[in-house]
């Protein structure tokens, strides 16, 4: 029996017109899910000469289950692209919010979605969008996003995700006004993002993500982290190879410094850039902002030296948890943070250790106990478990401090402290440059 052959032009069934082509191009047709599953990297087919056999298709894309959607479907579902579902935009391009009846598809259920258009004239292409169909399309993880399909007409290339109701990251730690995201929530999401990095990293070809910061880890409505944007995404190393030699690409404040200085890229890159998040998540400050003074300018030389000293990092924490934090819990978060930024990649942690000690966080619920009253977002009650505080009346010894008087604190290297020291409650207000706060759209 002899084994048919085609190219990896139809590899993604639509892209290339091919009367020959035996895979159907039928947008209506669902794709049949094989039993057998055997990824097909990036590189099968970074050769336009190179063939794959029909198995090896039916496999990979076919055996992931996308639908190849029309564009005059993705119209009607976002109406027409009407700017009240415009949700934001990204370097791939605009993305709007649509929703799909259980009668347009059959087999896919009535769910809202999120559409994402390539900009035509913006700084990624064709090569991102299909790097994100491969691996997205074959990779499935409860913190990766979930590509629902794509569609490609002439010139025209979308991307269909599940949508992501609560946004990014980056839009919860770094607005200015609203309900300040609290510490168990921060550390759910850390746990989330780091457990899709790992799973990236271990699985049978290892996946480098390259571009992880906060604006790609988008939240659903239990604030559950999951990754998105895989237009930058490279398989691993493979065989003796120690790295991928590669053009330096990702966003200015993230990317690791040896990467930058040679374009070798391996996992222990993504593993700096989970190190910024991280920071970021205790700071509450972006890696790179150029308001603050020139030497907080960059949050990794201005931060990582006081991380290891429990004094200054007590400085360091965002302000406006108010206090509200676990202080050992923040002690092993920097120290994990401490380790992911060393300057030698090969001391840094895997992230299937940096999720058990993320995980272990976790588990300590010591709180700085204070005199003001600490009110939680209805929204994080289910994430935190954390019930809303009443207002208590305060005694005479507390109104005589609110009024000024306070006492005076021992040095904290004494052996007995009592501390009355409050939070401060003053909120704080190639490589791609960082875009403004908005909602993730890529």
């Amino acid at each position: 029996m002899t084994v048919k052959k085609i190219t990896w032009k139809s590899f993604v069934p639509s892209c290339y017109k091919n009367e020959e082509n035996p895979i159907s191009n039928d947008p209506k047709k669902p794709i049949i899910k094989q039993n057998s599953f055997q990824r097909v990297s990036l590189s099968d087919i970074s050769n336009p000469s190179t063939t794959i056999s029909m198995d090896d298709l039916s496999i990979s894309l076919v055996g992931s289950n996308l639908h190849v959607f029309t564009l005059l479907e993705l119209r009607t579902i976002t109406q027409s692209f009407s700017s009240s579902n415009f949700i934001g935009e990204g370097g791939f391009g605009p993305v709007h919010k649509g929703f799909i009846d259980d009668k347009m598809r059959p087999g896919l259920e009535a769910q809202p979605l999120a559409v994402k258009l390539l900009d035509l004239d913006g700084c990624q292409g064709h090569r991102e969008w299909l790097t994100e169909v491969i691996f997205l399309g074959q990779l499935r993880h409860s913190h990766l996003v979930k590509l629902i399909g794509y569609c490609y007409e002439n010139d025209q290339r979308l991307l269909v995700y599940e949508y992501m109701p609560r946004g990014s990251l980056e839009n919860h730690l770094f607005r200015k006004y609203g309900a300040c995201l609290p510490w168990c929530a921060r550390m759910k999401i850390a746990v989330g993002a780091a457990k899709g990095l790992a799973f990236l990293h271990e699985t049978e070809k290892p996946v480098i993500y390259r571009d992880f910061k906060a604006s790609n880890i988008l939240l659903d409505s239990d604030y559950t982290a999951k990754l998105s944007d895989f237009g930058l995404a490279k398989d691993g190393p493979e065989g003796d190879n120690t790295h991928v030699s590669t053009r330096v690409m990702g966003t200015h404040g993230y990317a690791a410094p040896e990467y930058i200085m040679t374009g070798h890229l391996t996992s222990m890159s993504d593993v700096y850039s989970f190190g910024v998040v991280l920071l970021e998540l205790i700071t509450g400050r972006r890696s790179m902002d150029k308001a603050r003074p020139s030497r907080e300018q960059n949050l990794v030389e201005w931060a990582r030296p006081k991380l290891n000293d429990p004094r200054k990092l007590e400085l360091i924490v965002d302000p406006r948890l108010e206090g509200q934090y676990s202080v050992i819990g923040a002690q092993k978060a920097a120290a994990l943070a401490y380790a992911c930024l060393s300057h030698h990649p090969k001391t840094r942690p895997t992230m299937s250790n940096v999720v058990k000690t993320l995980e272990a966080i976790q588990e300590f619920n010591d709180t700085l106990t204070e005199s003001f009253v600490y009110i939680v977002s209805a929204d994080f009650d289910k994430v935190c478990g954390e019930q809303k505080e009443e207002p208590k009346k305060k005694s005479r010894h507390q109104n005589y401090r609110d009024n000024g008087h306070k006492r005076r604190m021992r040095s904290p290297r004494s052996p007995t402290v009592h501390s009355d020291a409050y939070p401060n409650k003053n909120g704080i207000n190639g490589m791609r440059s960082q875009r403004p706060n908005g909602v993730k759209a890529n």
